[in-house]
């Protein structure tokens, strides 16, 4: 069992936990909304996707958003996962990106979605 994420006490008032497939959905949330620079102890930890919704659309940020996600999935979670697609989408102020992976420990291919306000 890992710490589910985002920290919160469960029904018997201890630190709530998490399965393994739960807890890497987990991990994949963090490194997509977390900024470079955010963390003070790994300052280069993120994807910067963020930060990427203001800037003018186009079929090019899109392309280089979704690579640029792909490769920090792949530098800070390549050992769990191997990243086979990223879509990402902006609209109605909410960022959404959905994240197709194999977990390299048991080879089950996954598909999650993720989303924020912006």
């Amino acid at each position: 069992m890992q710490i589910d994420y985002p920290f919160h006490p469960d029904a018997r008032g201890r630190t709530a936990e998490t399965g393994e497939e739960e807890h890497v959905q987990d991990l994949i949330e963090q490194v997509l909304f977390t900024a470079p620079g955010e963390r003070v102890n790994r300052p280069e930890f993120g994807s910067g996707l963020m930060q990427l919704v203001f800037v003018p659309g186009g079929d090019e940020v899109a392309t280089a958003t979704q690579f640029l996600v792909q490769g920090a999935l792949q530098q800070w979670l390549g050992d769990l996962i191997q990243v086979e697609a990223v879509e990402v989408e902006s609209g109605d102020a909410t960022l959404r990106a959905t994240v197709r992976y194999t977990l390299r420990r048991n080879q089950q291919s996954r598909t999650a979605t993720f989303s924020r306000g912006v």
